[in-house]
């Protein structure tokens, strides 16, 4: 078993981290282990394994478990996502779960859907509402840009409150280990609205190389993300996060950072330094 216990045995208030080695799971994960409480990782390479696409495992993965933490990869604006949250909180309610905290994303309709799944589920419940993350520049499908030194990207001139990871993550552990957080909807964005103009400006600064943005065709960036070799699902949330949710209604900053934890967000300057500082963004060139 993989659990991940503070004394080495199960106590009611295990809480299970899907995506639990992902960019949010696992800074999710280390906290919860900060604090003495135990956690079950939710991965493929876990024991027992969560998989999104196998429920038959599921049940072995919420015996004993009291929270949820629910993060569905790779987005919940991907067909068949919402089949599978309503699934899993069946079977979440029907195992003895008391609580439950979603992932979502900020102007998605497919993601609000699951979030109403959440609603209604039973459970008590806290939605983590989420702009786009800083993490995406150096943990994810931007970062071979900032190291060739050229983000492009079709977002012209859009705007959007980059949050960061460690945010979100800290706003989810309050949720699943503190009272006060059920019924909450935390809409988490940084403390700034951001050009990819302004964001490749701050990533120059802080790793003292040039980096520009460039904007380019919609469709010549799919056909990129195609010929890279990525999964078909990726392809299609890229597509659709390129051609709507970057359309200005993200536009906007919230305060779900602030009502949570009591503290204003990081800004992502601050994310840029550190992670500079860290060697990910170095070349060899």
């Amino acid at each position: 078993m993989t659990d991940k216990m503070n004394n080495g045995t199960e106590s009611d208030g295990l809480v299970f981290v899907t995506g639990g080695t992902g960019k949010t799971g696992r800074r999710i994960v280390e906290l919860l282990e900060e604090k003495g409480v135990p956690v079950r990782i939710g991965s493929r390479s876990a024991r027992p394994p969560f998989e999104w696409d196998n429920p038959k495992g599921w049940n072995d993965c919420l015996e004993g478990v009291n929270s949820i933490y629910v993060s569905y990869s790779p987005d919940l604006a991907i067909p068949g996502a919402k089949e599978s949250i309503s699934t899993l909180l069946d079977l979440a309610q029907r195992s003895g779960v008391e609580r439950v905290v979603l992932l979502s994303g900020r102007g998605e309709s497919e993601a609000q859907a699951c979030e109403e799944l959440v609603r209604n589920s039973g459970l008590e419940w806290t939605v983590v509402r989420a702009s786009w993350f800083n993490q995406n520049f150096s943990e994810g499908a931007f970062t071979e840009m900032v190291l060739s030194g050229q983000i492009t990207l079709p977002a012209g001139e859009a705007q959007e409150p980059f949050v960061d990871v460690d945010d979100i993550a800290e706003v989810a552990v309050a949720a699943l280990t503190e009272v006060g957080h059920d019924g909450e909807v935390y809409e988490v964005t940084g403390p700034r609205l951001m050009s990819f103009d302004e964001v490749a400006s701050d990533l120059s600064k802080a790793t003292g190389r040039e980096i520009e943005y460039a904007d380019i065709p919609h469709e010549a960036f799919v056909e990129h993300v195609k010929g890279s070799g990525a999964p078909k699902d990726v392809v299609w949330l890229m597509d659709y996060l390129f051609s709507t949710v970057l359309d200005g209604r993200n536009s906007v900053l919230a305060d779900g950072v602030e009502r949570a934890l009591g503290r204003p967000p990081r800004d992502f300057s601050e994310y840029a330094h550190n992670t500079a500082a860290s060697g990910v963004w170095e070349t060899s060139g």
